[in-house]
């Protein structure tokens, strides 16, 4: 999926790994976490199962409610099951953390990116790294590279468009705070305002009850949504990056959080050892291709 090559993402997320690890060192921490806040070296600050966390001993990641497939599995994030909760355990594990020390919290999508301090180590919810959000939290380097894709029902006019161009006239949709949202308003430009939603749940009852013409989510979203919740539904096309850089998800933590440095080793080990690569294999594999808007 990605636009760059991969090599060059990786030098960067590497130098970018060890500019944060010096600054762990540096920074003041907050007092309530200061007692249990390794000192000096990034080695300490990054020592496996002893970081310091929201809770002692614990690893707390958060997720928003609903957890929805391909990501999750039947809605329970502490199961292992599903992309993104594959992932966390994974991530969790290199930090040191077991299954049994994960802590799982329930967070509001956008309230994930919200400013403000977080009650979470890290939250996982299919959040692009942006530099807007980057104002209000941390990312740790990028876990997925992602597309955005438009869906519609079979045998519509929306379903017939091939090029952006022909999604102008169209009233379509979106969940809120999302890239998806963003590249109705930013790259189709549609002559009619969209339609924004809290959840991809209401999003697909707009669709299915012809609401709105088409909708846009993440290109694995839109392939178990047609293959398993809306199934007189296809997807039209997906769009193609914009800018040099692929679009990412990224773990997402506090602003100026201690953990951003390890966290982002963590992801960019599952990376270089190819963790990342067999889980995305193992579930998300049927998000084949699709044909490119432009």
């Amino acid at each position: 999926m990605s636009l760059a090559p991969r090599v060059l993402r990786r030098a960067v997320a590497g130098a970018t790994v060890a500019l944060l690890a010096t600054a762990v060192g540096c920074a003041p921490q907050p007092e309530d976490k200061a007692a249990t806040t390794p000192s000096a070296s990034s080695t300490d600050a990054c020592a496996k199962g002893k970081l310091a966390t929201e809770t002692s001993g614990k690893l707390t990641i958060g997720t928003d409610e609903p957890a929805y497939e391909p990501w999750f599995k039947d809605d329970k994030p502490a199961n292992g099951e599903g992309f993104e909760s594959a992932v966390a355990y994974a991530v969790a594990k290199q930090l040191g953390y077991d299954k049994s020390a994960v802590v799982w919290q329930s967070v509001p999508f956008n309230k994930a990116f919200a400013p403000g301090e977080k009650t979470f180590d890290f939250d996982i919810n299919q959040v692009s790294i942006s530099d807007e959000r980057k104002k209000a939290v941390d990312f740790s380097s990028g876990y997925y590279d992602v597309r955005q894709a438009v869906i519609a029902l079979k045998g519509t006019k929306a379903a017939s468009a091939t090029t952006i161009a022909g999604l102008k006239g169209l009233k379509l949709g979106a969940q809120v705070g999302t890239t998806s949202l963003d590249y109705i308003d930013d790259v189709v430009k549609p002559s009619q305002q969209a339609a924004v939603y809290a959840k991809n749940d209401q999003a697909k009852s707009a669709l299915k009850n012809g609401q709105v013409d088409a909708i846009v989510v993440d290109l694995p979203t839109a392939f178990y949504i047609t293959a398993a919740e809306v199934t007189d539904a296809e997807i039209v096309g997906q769009f193609e990056n914009q800018g040099a850089a692929p679009e990412q998800f990224g773990l997402v933590l506090d602003k100026g959080s201690a953990l951003t440095a390890c966290v982002t080793a963590a992801v960019d080990t599952l990376r270089k050892d190819g963790s990342l690569a067999k889980i995305e294999q193992r579930w998300l594999s049927d998000a084949v291709d699709a044909p490119v808007l432009k």
